[in-house]
């Protein structure tokens, strides 16, 4: 299957191919046609790949073709939702991208920025609008914005938006777009609510599902490190020192990953913190830092878990694990995309065994265990089975990354959630390394 034989126009070919990308991957072969034709799409497919692409070249294809010459002020044709700051900016970027020949201008609507720069854009007029829910809201209610002419509607990571409480937003943002539309809802989980949602305002949508729910790629090696809660720090250290690749670290807490930056800051390690404090300049000064290479290591919390494209990505670390087991698919959903080969390291200590274990169940699969020499934890961690932990030297493996599919970028990858996990007892052993 070539891009050629899905149907796109020669402007979104001639980018394409100037980008590299040659083949289209398992969600833009299912989804793309069936845009073009003209169908609702109910998507889902596990983080990374290429689930961007796989709205935005029929999305750009169908203005492209179906041209009406200037945009008018304040009326876009087509509106993309994405539930934060970083992924709509990054899905803004792709369709420019993609755009590149087309001619289609597109502007991007939310928080924690200064609010003219975007009426000017929206007044000057635009053909797409990329927005966050709460910001779009801010625009109708002062009539910037008039979306009566939206003809294609796009839900990124519609479960994500959900789990943030903007249903009630979204369905008053749904009440101004007209009925004689195209929606296509992109998630990485098509769980029961989402199905639901889309029942209340798609027409038979095609649904694609190109992976199982909560499943992982297959390029992702899982590895935990158990230590002491108080020597994790030290233990990271050690990880980071010893490895110079490029690193993604997550937090649990605002606070703590700003302790941690810190710390690796004196410890010599170019590092950037990126949360919900941090102001949208300082956020994207950090990840284009992180991307560019002038920063080697990127402290986030869970903000940075859904929609960061940074390509080929070679590692993740858990500094703390999630409290929401769904979460860990998606932080570690950074590395291995594409077809490229990732690790997903998480430094567990004993109270978070039943976070690991939740993990597990979810994964359906064991994760490796292994202790660093000279960071063995004083208890060992109260898993189901009996293999006692593998001793490691802490150092990851060398990878060679390969060349990515297209429009993995701005991927966001929710989940549902689930209840709070239960502490239990048992006997200390560890897992049986996978």
């Amino acid at each position: 299957m070539s891009f050629e034989s899905l149907g796109l126009a020669p402007a979104l070919l001639r980018a394409l191919v100037e980008q590299g990308y040659t083949e289209p991957t398992p969600i833009q072969t299912a989804a793309i046609p069936a845009a073009l034709e003209g169908r609702d799409l109910l998507a889902g497919a596990q983080t990374g790949t290429g689930k961007t692409a796989a709205f935005a070249l029929p999305l750009l294809d169908h203005l492209y073709v179906s041209s009406r010459g200037q945009a008018q002020p304040k009326t876009p044709r087509a509106l993309v939702l994405t539930p934060t700051r970083e992924l709509a900016a990054q899905v803004h970027e792709s369709i420019r991208g993609y755009g590149k020949y087309v001619g289609v201008r597109a502007t991007t609507v939310f928080g924690g920025v200064g609010m003219q720069p975007q009426v000017d854009a929206l007044r000057r007029g635009v053909e797409i609008v990329v927005a966050t829910p709460g910001r779009l809201m801010d625009h109708m209610e002062r009539r910037n914005v008039n979306l009566s002419n939206v003809e294609i509607l796009i839900l990124d990571e519609a479960d994500r938006m959900l789990d943030m409480g903007f249903l009630p937003a979204i369905k008053r943002i749904l009440g101004n777009l007209p009925r004689q539309r195209k929606t296509w809802l992109f998630s990485a989980t098509l769980a029961a609510e989402i199905k639901s949602l889309a029942a209340q305002f798609m027409r038979e949508p095609v649904e694609i599902q190109v992976a199982s729910p909560n499943s992982v790629v297959a390029t992702v090696t899982h590895r935990i490190h158990p230590v002491d809660a108080a020597r994790k720090r030290d233990l990271l250290l050690h990880l980071l020192l010893n490895d110079a690749r490029q690193t993604l670290v997550f937090g649990r807490t605002k606070h703590g990953a700003d302790k941690l930056t810190s710390a690796l800051e004196k410890a010599g390690l170019r590092v950037a913190a990126i949360h919900g404090n941090k102001s949208q300049a300082q956020r994207t000064r950090a990840l284009k830092d992180f991307k560019s290479g002038k920063v080697s290591v990127l402290v986030a919390t869970d903000i940075a878990a859904r929609g960061l494209d940074i390509d080929q990505l070679p590692m993740v670390i858990n500094f703390d694990l999630p409290m929401v087991a769904e979460d860990y698919i998606h932080r570690i959903g950074r590395t291995g995309r594409a077809g490229t080969e990732g690790l997903a390291i998480s430094l567990v200590s004993r109270d978070e065994e039943g976070l690991l274990r939740d993990i597990r169940r979810l994964l359906k699969q064991d994760i490796a265990i292994e202790a660093v020499a000279g960071f063995e934890p004083s208890q060992l961690l109260r898993l189901d089975d009996s293999a006692r932990a593998r001793p490691s030297n802490g150092r990851p493996p060398q990878r060679h990354a390969r060349r990515p599919h297209p429009g993995n970028g701005a991927d966001a990858h929710p989940g549902n959630r689930t209840k709070k996990p239960q502490r239990s007892g048992g006997n200390q052993r560890f897992s049986r390394p996978a």
